[in-house]
């Protein structure tokens, strides 16, 4: 009699429920299944920095033809603004020397162009007659978010860096779930994180300085995240489409974000040469004698 009253007392119970359209059964529903890659490569922690320090110890310059898209978003009125896209070069020697120089679409005359030798820069900009010029390092920051931006942003997107002698690093393993906007079903990415931690002097404290992320199907960096002194995230590059130019591996697509300034840039990269003889007169930028000279320093 105990266990047909319990019985009753549950039916009772539950038939609030079953009037709501509730059920007390579990229920089961067909999840989609992210498609596993074929190979996944193992590495430890020593193997990806020695691959990363050895990809950036043979790379003494870099020559690039490319194609920019530049955007900015302004988070306050809700508004992006994308600009035509446009041809550039952009040649590199290391240590930090940077050169850019873009041409205006279609017509190909000079759009601007920024060089630095890893202390100071200039950039010439032909249709205002003006130049800009100051430290790479940011003194203080301007209203106009563009003239807060310097070139080693860029000379970092373009090449991962090796390790310093003062380097600490971790690497820890996960996996994301993506989408294959052409096949239309997800995709399982193993990846490595590879974290580059500086210490803080006189102190145990460590700062993440940069985060390198390689998809384990090639151990290929397809992300680059570099961190302020205060640990936001200064700068995020996202590498795609690796090909080989000229013998070397390197990104076909290189998308590099600014969070702070809301500015993107997505370059489409058409030839890649590494290794050529630059001289120091092709990180040189002249301007007109009647050019106005905006110090931003």
């Amino acid at each position: 009699m105990r266990a047909v009253r319990r019985a009753f007392s549950s039916v009772l119970l539950a038939a609030p429920l079953l009037v709501a359209g509730c059920s007390l059964l579990p229920s089961t529903r067909k999840l989609p299944v992210p498609k596993a890659p074929a190979i996944v490569q193992t590495a430890d922690p020593g193997q990806l920095v020695a691959q990363l320090n050895q990809r950036w110890d043979a790379l003494q310059t870099l020559n690039a033809k490319v194609t920019i898209q530049a955007s900015q978003q302004n988070a306050a009125q809700g508004l992006e603004t994308t600009e035509p896209t446009f041809p550039a070069v952009i040649l590199l020697r290391k240590p930090e020397m940077l050169r850019v120089y873009g041409r205006v679409p279609v017509l190909g005359t000079p759009m601007f162009d920024m060089a630095s030798d890893g202390k100071r820069f200039t950039t010439y900009i032909p249709s205002r007659k003006q130049a800009l010029t100051g430290s790479n390092a940011l003194a203080k920051k301007s209203a106009n978010p563009l003239e807060n931006l310097r070139p080693g942003f860029f000379f970092d997107a373009m090449v991962v860096k090796g390790l310093g002698p003062d380097d600490f690093y971790s690497v820890t393993s996960d996996s994301e779930t993506i989408e294959d906007p052409a096949e239309k079903h997800l995709l399982l990415r193993p990846e490595y994180v590879l974290n580059i931690l500086h210490q803080k002097s006189g102190s145990h404290e460590v700062k993440t300085a940069r985060e390198v992320i390689f998809n384990r199907t090639d151990l290929l960096p397809y992300e680059q995240d570099v961190y302020s002194g205060d640990g936001q995230v200064e700068t995020q590059v996202l590498y795609s489409g690796y090909r080989d130019f000229d013998g070397i591996q390197y990104p076909s697509t290189i998308t590099i974000k600014r969070p702070i300034e809301g500015i993107q840039f997505v370059l489409t990269v058409l030839s890649v040469n590494q290794n050529q003889n630059l001289k120091d007169d092709q990180f040189v930028v002249s301007y007109p004698a009647d050019t106005q000279v905006k110090n931003l320093d």
